[in-house]
């Protein structure tokens, strides 16, 4: 479940920075419509640490890179 929602908020991240560049282009600086994108991706790349952070902590989550 937790990986779910993991690779959902990465999703939303991902579109979130695609319409921010939509929005930049299109806009050329002149209203705030970026500045609101940015702060989405901030927002879900912050809830998305915390997930992580809460996977890890519960065990739910595990660390199994070879050279760890």
């Amino acid at each position: 479940m937790l990986k779910s929602i993991i690779v959902l908020l990465l999703i939303g991240i991902v579109i979130s920075l695609i319409v921010g560049f939509v929005f930049f282009y299109k806009d050329k600086g002149r209203s705030k419509r970026v500045l609101y994108a940015l702060g989405v991706r901030v927002t879900l790349a912050v809830i998305m640490m915390a997930c992580i952070f809460y996977g890890l902590t519960t065990g739910e989550l595990t660390l199994s890179a070879p050279w760890l």
